[in-house]
């Protein structure tokens, strides 16, 4: 099953081949081309909706120590514990402090990344997807030659297991980035698995019952490149959305904000913290949690000023896993709320689709519960 996948075409699907933002804007742009204007941003069915640009909302996103979770002290860890539980079920979203990835590490990504896209076209081209194929520089989630693009790049790719690593991708980028990515990787699996299993402990799952799914799981990167724009009111880097994985860790590469989170309706921008990892729930935690954490939806915007860069690492349920809410979370009073899929399925039936909001998470829900 493995050599299957790993031989033939992503199991994250594929997406049409569109221009390069990046490349648009090298000449000075008087006017977005119309495939990228989205006045629906700004009115028609998110009319209602409102973005607060005040630290107070900002600063209402809760922030989890990772070293006060591995705490030995007991009042310190279980005061933490609960400070997670709450995060994942009100917010979807925290910021993640202390987490003990090293912060020359994290220096060397920034730059690498950096550097990554502002290699010269010929040589981004050796790097660009391939038709039927989401991995490489492009775009996600574009299924027409109609639809509306974001004002973004983005670099795709399969990061772990290492065979489903497409081989003219990984293996040929450029050293020393090739190598800080593998160290970058692994570091980043292993936090993963640290949260994930802290919120077993705070769902008081069954033994292992969670973090089984999520050992030598899928990981993907998405690395974002969002160029200045002069009318960036009419255009949007990131669809709002939900991410279909298990939980996804961000980095903020340079210091542009553009991140924000669909709180109660209303949009609230991200200030990240310094040395700190945005993290949030994807679809699949909501579905192992039977509803109990909650994915959010999300956006990011632009500014006429300068690029924002940054670094998504998904992590979800290893290949041939099947993804469900776990027995222990399902009772009388909190019957099954999702249906049971194979995570092939899942990403095939994603990545067929456009981004809207969380539309495809709802259609994992089951409508009725009949009582047997």
């Amino acid at each position: 099953m493995e050599e299957k996948a790993s031989a033939g075409k992503s199991m994250y699907g594929s997406s049409l081949l569109v221009p390069s933002v990046q490349e648009l804007v090298k000449k000075p742009v008087t006017t977005i081309p119309p495939r990228y204007i989205q006045h629906h941003h700004q009115d028609g069915n998110q009319e209602h909706e409102m973005t607060i640009n005040s630290d107070y909302h900002a600063h209402q996103i809760p922030s989890i120590d990772v070293q006060k979770l591995l705490s030995q002290e007991s009042t310190i860890s279980d005061s933490e514990l609960a400070r997670l539980h709450f995060a994942c079920k009100e917010w979807g979203f925290f910021q993640l402090v202390n987490h003990g990835v090293s912060s020359s590490l994290v220096g060397k990504i920034r730059t690498e990344i950096q550097d990554f896209f502002n290699l010269p076209t010929e040589e981004k081209k050796k790097f660009w997807q391939q038709p039927g194929d989401v991995e490489g520089f492009g775009q996600a989630f574009v299924v027409s030659e109609d639809q509306k693009l974001d004002w973004a790049d983005i670099f795709f790719l399969n990061t772990l297991p290492v065979q489903l690593r497409r081989p003219h991708l990984f293996p040929k980028l450029p050293s020393p980035f090739r190598e800080t990515l593998e160290t970058y990787s692994l570091e980043l699996k292993n936090l993963a698995m640290t949260i994930i299993s802290h919120m077993e402990k705070a769902l008081q799952t069954e033994a292992k019952e969670v973090t089984n799914l999520f050992e030598d799981g899928l990981q993907a990167m998405r690395m974002n490149y969002y160029p200045p724009c002069p009318q960036p009111e009419t255009v949007i880097g990131l669809t709002p959305h939900s991410d279909a994985i298990g939980l996804t860790v961000l980095l903020q590469i340079n210091e542009m904000d553009g991140l924000q989170v669909k709180k109660d309706g209303i949009w609230v921008p991200v200030k990240p913290l310094p040395d700190a990892f945005i993290v949030n729930i994807g679809d699949i935690l909501e579905i192992i949690t039977n509803g109990t954490y909650r994915s959010i939806e999300h956006r990011a915007t632009v500014n006429s000023e300068k690029e924002r860069l940054s670094v998504a690492t998904f992590y979800s349920p290893r290949f041939g896993a099947e993804i469900g809410p776990a027995s222990s979370l399902i009772t009388e009073q909190t019957p099954a709320a999702y249906t049971r899929v194979a995570i092939e399925e899942y990403f095939k039936a994603f990545f067929e689709r456009k981004l809207n909001g969380k539309s495809f998470l709802d259609e994992m829900k089951i409508k009725y519960n009949v009582k047997q």
